[in-house]
């Protein structure tokens, strides 16, 4: 019972950290995406 113990709290934290982070970015780059998709059009203009 200890390992997982041990295991939870060594690797649940940079778990969190990373899906925590992942979330943050994937706004930014649905943005980023679209910003890039309109470029032509805004180009041509």
């Amino acid at each position: 019972m200890d390992m997982w113990i041990a295991f939870i709290t060594e690797v649940g934290f940079p778990v969190a950290v990373t899906f925590y982070l992942l979330h943050r970015i994937e706004g930014k780059l649905n943005v980023l995406i679209a910003t890039i998709y309109e470029l032509p059009e805004k180009m041509n203009q």
